[in-house]
Parts: structure tokens; C-alpha cells; sequence
């Protein structure tokens, strides 16, 4: 069987590399994967295929955190929670209300000169490390990175130079390309170099959706193929009663971007069909699973809608399997920038699994109206 070293942080490249590797021994390939320490609980946090660690090699490569951990502590020290953003506790100490605050701002001002060219760089060397120890060891005859965090592809380019093993560097998320990038035109400017050298040696580019495979083509000038992402059927828990919430319910799971997606809008028509006494407060709830956003719990509070929509923060991908499936529809935010286009989140798909209705809000066509018209599941 051929072996298939891949360099991924799998708390953010799954579930996507994940259902990749517990396949490929059907073609004839076993992976062994780099990630950073695992915690104990990362097989339900991260809601792992049933065979993932049965066929999978993982090695964590030891390291410190990423250049946030320091103030962590010092936050921890202070009062501050660490299963939640601290930067949206300091948001809510301080009484922001405005959807970019001074805090963003400083915040996106440390992580244009510090985390370049991102969070997860004090990785790259015990990354490099623990690969040489296992390259060393056996032979392997591929490299795999996948992104999000470019760290992964520069510790993937310096294994192609010292080993010549041929290369795929897969992108769920593109780099500088990325819809969500928010850095500064001279930071992009010095990053699209740092993204195309390190690249050139690349011998294929993976990309998740046909159009930013496309983009990345034309970027890059060099060929792009399209793996998409999907869920595993295996993981769907379909041999259990589906039984849904007494209380009609709209769920959210995942992050909210705000100043991309913007789930006011929801709120608006809630509040105005309770006005207009067409539905009844207390026989709805919206929820949103993810990282609490301090906005949002402003907004809730602005329409009144305490008793309706609440921010339950994050849990386990296992759970939100649940939270899903017990939903009577489950809430996709569209990007409201037009320019983003081809843009399919991890969480359509996971929403498909699990076979409940739809809805989607805001924003412009931006392609996944192609997946909604073949699939038949959304309401627009």
C-alpha cells in the first residue's frame, strides 16, 4: 500500500481531511497525518468517520500554541473564559455596540505584523521536525497539505525540497485569495509573493469548489483541480428516530461573520411577524451554535427578541449533528459582498446530512444557488 504523508491542523482542516484519509485505503493509500496535539475529547469535538483512527496515522507535533497563546493566559488570569473569543469578552466589557469597533481594528492591526503569515507560524518548525522524524523512518510517496493556514503549505514546500516526494496542496480555504481577507494592500502585496513562490513547486493545486479553483488557477498560472467538500453517510446518524423540538426551530451552526453575513435581517422579519401576531413568541426559537458574538447579543436585545433567538456558543461537531437534525429548518446566511462567488461552506453540506429543510437569507447569488437547485433542500 503507497503512503501518504499529510501536513494538516486538523481541528481546522476537518471535516474535510478527515473523510479524505479514512478512504483512501480503498485506493490503495494510507495516510499518516501532522497536526498539532490533539486534545482528548477531538474525536467528538471534531466529529472524526467512524474508521478515521482505525485507518489513520496521526502524529501530533508538540508546540507551545499559536501567537495568541501568551495573552491567553494572561486573560485566563484575569476573569477571562477560553472556550470563548476573547476578543468579543473584551468587546462586551468595554460595551461595544458597533459591528467594527477600535477593537477590531487593534486586533486586525497585531495580526497584520505579528501573525504572518498566520496564526498557527509557531507550528512550522515543530511541524518540520516531527515530519523529518517520520520521513525518516519510512518511506512515504506523496505529501498532502491542506489549508486553512497557509503554515501547513510552507512546512509541505520545505519537505518537497528536501525529500522531492510530489505534492498536493489542497485548499479549502484559499490564502490571499480568501473572500475573508483582511489585511492591509501592503501585507497582500508582500503575501501574494510569499503564496506564488512558495506554490511554484507544488505539483498539483486542489481547490474545493470549481470557481475558486478557477481563481486560484488564474492566480497562481498553473492548473487547478476541483475535490468538493461533502459529508460521510456513514456518520449520519439515520438509523435514529429524527424527533424535533416541540417549539418550531430555526438553527445556525458555525461562525457569523459579520460585515459578510448578516443575520439582522432574520431578526427584522421575526419581530415583525410577532408584531403583526402571525407567529406567536413563544412557540419559535432561533438558535446559533458558534462563537457568541457580542454584536448579536445586542441586536437580539434591539428587536427584543430575548425569549426568541438565543447564542448557545460552541459546541462539538457531534453535537451540532444533533442540534441539526432536531431542527424543524436550519438557517444558511448568503455572503452579502457580490463579489464573492463559488464561495460553499463546510456547513451546506453538513446540513444536507442532515436532510432538513433550508432556509437561506441575504446576500446575492453567488453559485450555491446551483447546489440549492439540484439538491432540492433550501428555500431561498
Amino acid at each position: 500500500m503507497k503512503k501518504l504523508l499529510v501536513v494538516a491542523n486538523l481541528y481546522h482542516a476537518s471535516p474535510r481531511i478527515p473523510g479524505i484519509a479514512t478512504y483512501l485505503p480503498e485506493f490503495g493509500w494510507e495516510a499518516t497525518i501532522v497536526t498539532p496535539p490533539l486534545g482528548s475529547d477531538a474525536e467528538n469535538r471534531l466529529g472524526f468517520p467512524k474508521r478515521f483512527l482505525e485507518r489513520t496515522k496521526i502524529v501530533e507535533a508538540p508546540y507551545k500554541g499559536d501567537i495568541f497563546w501568551f495573552w491567553r493566559k494572561i486573560f485566563q488570569l484575569i476573569g477571562f473564559k477560553m472556550n470563548e473569543s476573547i476578543t468579543e469578552q473584551i468587546k462586551e466589557n468595554v460595551r461595544v455596540t458597533s459591528k467594527k469597533s477600535f477593537i477590531d481594528i487593534l486586533m486586525n492591526w497585531y495580526q497584520t505584523f505579528f501573525a504572518y503569515p498566520d496564526t498557527e507560524k509557531t507550528w512550522e518548525k515543530p511541524a518540520l521536525k516531527s515530519a523529518y522524524t517520520v520521513i525518516e523512518k519510512e518511506h512515504f510517496d506523496a505529501i498532502l497539505s491542506s489549508s486553512p493556514f497557509p503554515t501547513s503549505h510552507i512546512v509541505a514546500a520545505e519537505l518537497k525540497k528536501k525529500f522531492s516526494l510530489p505534492w498536493l496542496a489542497d485548499f479549502r480555504d484559499l490564502w490571499t485569495q480568501n473572500h475573508n481577507y483582511s489585511y492591509n494592500y501592503v501585507r497582500k502585496y508582500f503575501e501574494k509573493k510569499l503564496e506564488r513562490k512558495t506554490l511554484s513547486i507544488s505539483d498539483t493545486i486542489v481547490v474545493a469548489t470549481p470557481p475558486l479553483a478557477k481563481q486560484q488557477q488564474y492566480f497562481l498560472k498553473k492548473p487547478a483541480i476541483t475535490i468538493t467538500n461533502g459529508f460521510d453517510p456513514e456518520n449520519r446518524p439515520s438509523n435514529f428516530p429524527v424527533i424535533l423540538k416541540d417549539k418550531f426551530t430555526i438553527t445556525y451552526t458555525g461562525p457569523v461573520y459579520i460585515g459578510k453575513q448578516d443575520p439582522e435581517k432574520l431578526l427584522a422579519v421575526i419581530k415583525k411577524l410577532i408584531l403583526e401576531k402571525i407567529i406567536e413568541p413563544n412557540r419559535i426559537e432561533v438558535r446559533f451554535y458558534g462563537p457568541r458574538i457580542h454584536w448579536l447579543d445586542n441586536k437580539i436585545i434591539e428587536y427584543n427578541l430575548g425569549t426568541v433567538v438565543k447564542q448557545y456558543g460552541l459546541i462539538s461537531r457531534y453535537e451540532s449533528i444533533q442540534r441539526q437534525r432536531e431542527s424543524h429548518v436550519l438557517l444558511l446566511l448568503n455572503w452579502e459582498d457580490p463579489g464573492i462567488k463559488g464561495v460553499y461552506t463546510v456547513k451546506f453540506f453538513e446540513y444536507l446530512s442532515a436532510q432538513r429543510p433550508i432556509l437561506v437569507t441575504g446576500g446575492f447569488l453567488n453559485g450555491i444557488e446551483n447546489l440549492i437547485t439540484e439538491t432540492g433542500a433550501s428555500v431561498c
